[in-house]
């Protein structure tokens, strides 16, 4: 089934369904309730051909509760036939974000489904491509820099239009004669983490930080990288990075060097 338009959906498996895009607009998915710690995954094939100017996600997000949000992102920025997608993490702590990162993928994602995770919980935020991590996010706030730990988000998938900045900066636009754009989505998986179901009630999320203590994803070792995850995050460092936020502003990001093993 192809979707055009916003949506929510409240399962826990996506199976086969096209997020479609058109000149009239995009479309996207929101999980019927936030979640406070716990591993959300999602299996994406994205865009075949000209997507330049597309933007394809998989995110977890405060928006729709909190002015100043928090948020982390998988970002698919299309490309041109021939050229590689560009993958952007980000990092939004109280509505700021300018935490992204830009890698390109050892593999065609346009060619089969790929799984893209994230493992929240009290100490960090792990980013994995494939079960293999790619990016982690420490807590910091002995550095002065606030952690999401507070705020539920709900699970996220879209495509819209980012031809502004996308592709080369924005100077490579949509193809319009290409459309629809479409991407599948399946195993959408929110099994292993907190449901909070009032979030204008502490209640829930005093729940979700107990089971966070009696949760696999929120003990050890999940608590620290493992030698095989630092093992991993060279590698991508060393390889695949094509920006770092850590790179262009170091000096006022202090949990650069806490965050890149």
């Amino acid at each position: 089934m192809i979707y055009f338009g916003r949506f929510q959906y409240g399962g826990m498996l996506m199976l086969n369904n096209l997020l479609g895009m058109v000149i009239s607009g995009g479309a996207g998915f929101r999980s019927l309730s936030p979640f406070l710690y716990g591993q959300f995954s999602m299996k994406t094939k994205l865009i075949k051909g000209n997507s330049s100017g597309t933007i394809t996600t998989f995110y977890m997000s405060s928006q729709d509760i909190y002015k100043k949000w928090c948020e982390v992102d998988f970002e698919f920025l299309g490309n041109v036939s021939g050229q590689p997608y560009a993958l952007q993490t980000n990092v939004y702590i109280q509505g700021v974000g300018e935490r992204e990162q830009q890698i390109y993928l050892w593999f065609d994602p346009t060619a089969a489904h790929h799984t893209y995770r994230f493992l929240w919980n009290q100490e960090l935020i792990l980013f994995f491509v494939d079960n293999r991590a790619i990016r982690v996010f420490h807590k910091a706030t002995d550095l002065g820099i606030p952690y999401l730990d507070y705020q539920p988000m709900y699970a996220i998938g879209s495509l819209w239009n980012g031809e502004a900045w996308a592709t080369q900066g924005g100077r490579i636009k949509i193809d319009w004669t290409q459309q629809p754009f479409l991407a599948s989505y399946t195993q959408w998986n929110v099994s292993n983490a907190c449901k909070v179901h009032n979030f204008t009630s502490t209640d829930d999320q005093h729940a979700c930080y107990r089971k966070a203590h009696q949760s696999s994803y929120g003990q050890a070792p999940n608590l620290a990288l493992s030698k095989t995850q630092i093992k991993n995050l060279r590698w991508v460092r060393k390889n695949y990075v094509i920006y770092d936020y850590c790179t262009k502003n170091a000096t006022a990001t202090p949990e650069c060097a806490r965050n890149w093993p």
